[in-house]
Order: structure tokens, then C-alpha cells, then sequence
């Protein structure tokens, strides 16, 4: 037997689980906890989760979190690159057989 949840309820069971993360020591173990809360199956959550993470429905707070951390990581990037290069540099400086 098939049941239809409205938009708005996996919207909101979405939300609730993003928000419930914290009260559980892994992904699954939230997906479970919220999924029997509202008495829908874990699976079913998990695609919800998922369609709504393909869709970028992310919220406000999110979106700036993600934003920041894409600039972070863009800039670990470029310091790691010129670690790299600083490396390499001074290898090639001490090692007589580079030269």
C-alpha cells in the first residue's frame, strides 16, 4: 500500500532531520530516530533527503555555511599548491643530482 506525503511534509521532515543531526552519534541513526518520530519509513526520509539535497533546497543558514566553506576551501587549495611548489623548489636546491 502506497501513501502520498504532501510537499510540505517531506519539506518539514527534511528540516527536522537537518535540525535533529546533533542529538544522534551518526547519520543513520538520525535518519532512524527522526524517520519513526513521524512515522514514515527511514528509507522514504532518505530519499526525501536526498531530492532535496539535488535540489539545493538547502535553507538560508546553510547556504551561507556552504558558501564559507567552499571560500575555505578554495583557499586551503591555493596554500597547499604553493606548499607544494615551495617544496619542490627547495628539493631541487639541496639535491646535487637535480641541478
Amino acid at each position: 500500500m502506497s501513501t502520498r506525503y504532501t510537499k510540505e511534509f517531506k519539506e518539514r521532515a527534511v528540516r527536522l532531520l537537518a535540525e535533529s543531526r546533533g542529538n544522534y552519534s551518526s547519520e543513520t541513526q538520525a535518519l532512524v530516530g527522526v524517520a519513526k518520530d513521524l512515522g514514515v519509513a527511514a528509507e522514504s526520509l532518505r530519499r526525501w533527503q536526498g531530492q532535496a539535497d539535488a535540489s539545493g533546497s538547502a535553507g538560508p543558514q546553510e547556504s551561507s555555511e556552504l558558501r564559507k566553506l567552499r571560500k575555505e576551501n578554495a583557499e586551503l587549495r591555493r596554500a597547499n599548491e604553493i606548499l607544494s611548489s615551495a617544496s619542490a623548489f627547495f628539493a631541487s636546491r639541496l639535491d646535487p643530482t637535480r641541478r
